[in-house]
């Protein structure tokens, strides 16, 4: 009953605040509450702000008819997100995995977006709090959503999926990531898997790379499954180009991107194979992968004077740094400069793990490695380190080059992205 009351209020104010901070008139607000805030004890503000009602769940100290209390706040949120997705009978996307999950969503979205009102997951909002405020942001004229899920421990995708209830999923891949929540690569894939489990149980749809011979086995007995990939699969591709962009053909067609790393091949694939499983046209799906521009962290390429730095630092484990390395060292750059963040949340794996990435880096030649932060610091190594990456900044500011290739990668927690300034 309670949320039938509140989704008649959403429906005559559909915008959701849950920081007071960014709260418009009409809203409702959502009191979260966090080892370090309380949501709770800005309700009087909210409404006095012009919040439409408050949905706290402690005592507020005043009495209100705008205020619903509730046993649990961020539950509430979720089941009245759940409800609003059961109104609609269209396709939900549900986009997971290690590695990529923020760019393929992107490239979907640009796809879809090119016959279809589309709505997705805007920046990085993929988690419980993340999740809802998406499904609250689809509109009635949706005709495609695209939700992204990231999580870090077993059961998290299963949750999310309870509410959102996905009709097609894909995981991108199973990587080295969240190994303290995860536990290993195997507790990645079953967590990771929570997807394929429910498209399984509830007649689902999943686009699976099929060069992935784990996600072959982990799709085994999904009633509906669309292959993609290099060899053997409904729609095929194959990496014709990887400087200074990513170059690819699928199904004869040329699609030149403005990403960069071969690891990219995968996420236009699947973007490409989403297109033509809704009948979008070639051509179509070619000028929206085309004009889709990084902006995000992920994949960039920037040119300062003389030099150029790609940059992919939202986020970093030993998967991704590894192909960003790999690719790295394979472009033709007459001068290449590695500059890392340590990896976090990899638990009692991290230290093997740098160790493991200390002794990739030594395989090649760089003309200068910087390390910053984390256990980088603890690993033995012949490179630069600084504890911060405002200490790298100062150092790069102080020995600029010219006519030098960056790679800037790290997680997202050492801010690896503030030292773009120095080069």
């Amino acid at each position: 009953m309670l949320i039938e009351q509140l989704y008649t209020i959403y429906r005559q104010h559909p915008s959701v605040q849950t920081d007071t901070r960014k709260l418009k008139k009409d809203d409702i607000f959502f009191a979260l509450k966090g080892p370090s805030f309380n949501g709770n004890q800005f309700a009087r503000q909210a409404l006095e702000e012009g919040a439409s009602c408050v949905v706290v769940d402690e005592d507020t100290g005043f009495s209100d008819d705008r205020i619903f209390r509730v046993t649990d706040v961020l539950a509430t949120l979720q089941q009245l997100a759940g409800y609003h997705r059961s109104k609609f009978n269209i396709p939900f996307i549900a986009i997971t995995g290690s590695n990529g999950k923020t760019t393929t969503k992107e490239l979907i979205h640009a796809v879809l977006s090119s016959a279809y009102k589309t709505y997705t997951t805007q920046g990085n909002l993929n988690n419980h709090i993340g999740i809802p405020l998406t499904l609250l942001s689809v509109k009635p004229d949706a005709e495609m959503a695209v939700i992204e899920m990231g999580a870090n421990h077993l059961k998290e995708i299963e949750g999310y999926c309870t509410y959102t209830a996905p009709t097609h999923g894909i995981i991108t891949n199973c990587g080295k990531a969240h190994l303290e929540g995860f536990g290993s690569l195997e507790g990645v894939r079953k967590g990771k898997g929570e997807l394929y489990d429910y498209l399984r149980t509830h007649d689902g749809t999943a686009f699976v790379m099929w060069d992935y011979a784990y996600l072959r086995d982990m799709s085994t007995g999904i009633p509906h499954i669309v292959k993609y990939g290099t060899a053997n699969a409904d729609t095929t591709g194959a990496l014709l180009k990887s400087e200074p962009f990513l170059e690819v053909e699928v199904g004869g067609n040329v699609i030149h991107t403005r990403l960069v790393g071969e690891y990219n091949l995968p996420n236009v694939l699947v973007a490409a194979t989403v297109g033509r499983y809704f009948k979008i046209s070639d051509d179509n799906i070619k000028k929206a992968i085309e004009t889709y521009i990084p902006s995000n962290s992920r994949s960039q390429l920037i040119e300062k004077g003389t030099n150029k730095i790609i940059l992919d630092a939202y986020n970093a484990n030993p998967t991704s740094m590894k192909a960003a390395i790999e690719n790295f060292a394979k472009l033709r750059d007459p001068q290449k400069i590695l500059v890392l963040g340590a990896m976090m949340e990899l638990g009692t794996a991290s230290m093997m793990e740098h160790e493991n990435l200390v002794a990739l880096i030594g395989q090649e030649r760089w003309d200068d490695v910087i390390l910053v932060g984390g256990d980088f610091g603890k690993v033995e190594h012949p490179f630069h380190f600084f504890s911060t990456s405002a200490e790298a900044k100062n150092w790069l500011q102080a020995n600029k080059k010219a006519a030098a290739t960056y790679l800037v990668k790290g997680s997202r927690s050492t801010k690896m992205e503030t030292i773009l300034d120095a080069l």
